[in-house]
């Protein structure tokens, strides 16, 4: 099965192409990339979102622990990191009161600089202990919405990541190019500029 008809599989099909991907020598060496951080996005429907996270647990996350090459890896849940972020700054009471009372818009407008892309990425990434790592899959990145935008976290990562391989499960639609959470608006900035610094995980 060649890279580009593997992206029109059934997702039960792409799923189980994921585990051999993750752990080849390709990219946990970040080969054939131009240089270029190794970010990578696995995209899948919504609507399935419950399938891809009991694979994750069931399968992939066991399989990664019991690999013979003892990679060191580590999966983030990004609401989780999220709420812990808040708890930290002894906010997140605070903000689920502020939204019961305020609104959305309220909360957003008020929590965005704890959440900005170089500060939620600096967390992440020392939560992680990323030098540590061999990989690391990023997950709730749907739950995560509207807190954070994926393509504003990826940004901030950029720097941070190093060699280590990032892979990140998105519910939605990347084409090389821009995203579109839940396959619907594009995910990119205010500005419209695409988003092309991460490779699709299965072409």
């Amino acid at each position: 099965m060649n890279e580009i008809s593997s992206r029109y599989l059934p997702l039960e099909e792409r799923l189980n192409l994921i585990l051999p991907r993750i752990t080849s020598n390709e990219l946990l060496n970040n080969e054939g990339l131009g240089n270029e951080i190794g970010f990578h996005i696995f995209d899948y429907p919504a609507e399935r979102e419950e399938v891809v996270r009991d694979f994750i647990s069931t399968v992939i996350d066991p399989a990664l622990a019991k690999h013979p090459a003892k990679l060191r890896f580590k999966i983030v849940n990004l609401f989780q990191t999220v709420i812990q972020l808040l708890q930290d700054r002894g906010l997140l009471e605070k903000a689920i009161t502020m939204q019961q009372t305020k609104g959305d818009a309220a909360l957003m407008k008020a929590i965005s600089p704890v959440l900005k892309e170089d500060k939620l990425a600096t967390y992440l990434v020392n939560q992680m202990v990323v030098d540590d790592l061999d990989l690391v899959l990023l997950t709730g990145v749907g739950t995560a919405y509207p807190l954070v935008r994926l393509h504003t976290l990826l940004n901030g990562l950029h720097p941070l990541m190093k060699h280590t391989p990032l892979i990140v499960f998105y519910p939605g639609n990347y084409d090389g190019v821009s995203l579109r959470l839940f396959g619907l608006n594009a995910d990119y900035s205010d500005t419209n500029a695409p988003y092309y610094r991460a490779f699709q995980l299965l072409k």
